[in-house]
């Protein structure tokens, strides 16, 4: 088991977890952050650190998708390791449904 990020962090990237991950296995792309797998010992202490849900174990239903989105976007994007202010209008995309659609950017 490992915990992978999904469409939730996009355009609110708030960081919490990133401060307590004790491997360093956070990722960071334009708009939102991901999991390395391969890197994280799943230990959970990300999970509940999210304020908007975004971290799931990967074997709840409907986490395939975002598995394979976090194994290729943590071999591109640089790693992260200390937390950095969220975007500014993060509050008004926090309750927003299909944003990985709608605003997903592959670029850092």
């Amino acid at each position: 088991m490992t915990y992978i990020v999904n469409d939730k962090c996009i355009k609110c990237k708030l960081m919490d977890c990133v401060e307590v991950c004790p491997v360093d296995c956070f990722y960071e792309g334009k708009n939102m952050l991901v999991i390395k797998p391969e890197e994280c010992i799943d230990c959970g202490v990300c999970e509940p650190e999210c304020p908007v849900d975004a971290i799931k174990a990967d074997t709840e239903s409907g986490s395939e998708k975002w598995l394979e989105i976090n194994k290729q976007y943590s071999e591109i994007w640089p790693n992260i390791t200390e937390k950095k202010d969220p975007p500014a209008d993060h509050e008004k995309f926090k309750d927003e449904q299909d944003k990985f659609e709608k605003y997903f950017k592959e670029n850092i």
